[in-house]
């Protein structure tokens, strides 16, 4: 229960995040940087009366009508939280807190500013096994009745945005946002791989009776125990392979330097790890 509550929490917190990036330095400045916010803005280019969040809202409505006809039900639940949450909060911020020009009048500071904040946002997202809509939703058409991979799917219709947008504004802001979909995409795999990084350990220690307990009893993570040979000296030896979280990993290294300040200790970076007591495998 308390790990659906922190995930809830965070979902809302990259749409909230997303929303603020997009609103704030995005929007007043008419960068399309993909997505159905960049295409949102781009036709209120030729609609100014009405505004960008009903025009998002009205965009990932359709796209979600076209996709359950052609692809069926493949997003979630949490899809179509997200991408209609993030419609009705941009619709919310048009209401109470107008904005009539850019906060700073500094383009490149402001497109910066909108990709890290709405690229973060989306990173914890996506993490949540749920996406924004927009591209996304268009990328999965294109996947099926094309063949076209989903990360190349994205690039091409936010790339497709950013260009039409040299229609709507001109050049230089179509070049701008094709810049920050770039740096956007680097963003959200920066912040995606930050979130799910654990440290693999391999402890080759005399007390790895006592190193494997605290790993199972305290730090409640299971390991494996295997038995190989020292290439130098032929002893036997005991070697723990466990994978635990970044916050346990410093009480784990501060342990085995009590008990064992000779231990031999290989440690790796993982991006991801699914099973017990990490992620679950989601088909």
């Amino acid at each position: 229960m308390k790990e659906k509550v922190r995930d809830f929490i965070l979902l809302n917190v990259g749409i909230i995040m997303v929303s603020s990036g997009m609103y704030f330095f995005l929007m007043p400045n008419n960068l399309a940087t993909g997505g159905a916010n960049g295409a949102a803005i781009i036709i209120n280019r030729f609609i100014p009366g009405v505004s960008i969040g009903i025009i998002m809202l009205l965009i990932n409505i359709v796209l979600f009508l076209v996709a359950f006809i052609f692809i069926g039900n493949k997003f979630g639940a949490k899809t179509i939280y997200a991408s209609l949450g993030v419609s009705f909060l941009v619709m919310f911020l048009e209401k109470t807190f107008k904005i009539n020009s850019p906060l700073t009048g500094d383009l490149f500071i402001e497109l910066i500013s909108g990709i890290l904040i709405s690229g973060i946002g989306m990173g914890i997202v996506f993490n949540q096994d749920a996406s924004t809509g927009g591209t996304d939703i268009t990328a999965k058409i294109l996947n099926k009745f094309f063949n076209i991979d989903m990360g190349k799917g994205v690039l091409m219709c936010d790339l497709f945005i950013t260009l039409s947008s040299a229609l709507a504004f001109d050049l230089r802001l179509s070049m701008y946002s094709t810049i920050g979909v770039i740096i956007n995409g680097f963003v959200i795999d920066a912040v995606m791989e930050g979130i799910n990084t654990s440290k693999q350990v391999v402890i080759i220690s005399s007390e790895y009776k006592k190193i494997n307990e605290f790993i199972v009893n305290e730090l409640n993570r299971g390991s494996t125990i295997y038995y190989g040979k020292g290439g130098f000296t032929y002893d036997e030896k005991n070697i723990i392979n466990a994978v635990v979280g970044r916050r346990d990993f410093a009480h784990l290294k501060r342990y085995i330097n009590e008990v064992d300040d000779n231990a031999f200790l290989i440690v790796n970076n993982v991006s991801e790890v699914f099973g017990d007591g990490f992620r679950n495998i989601k088909l």
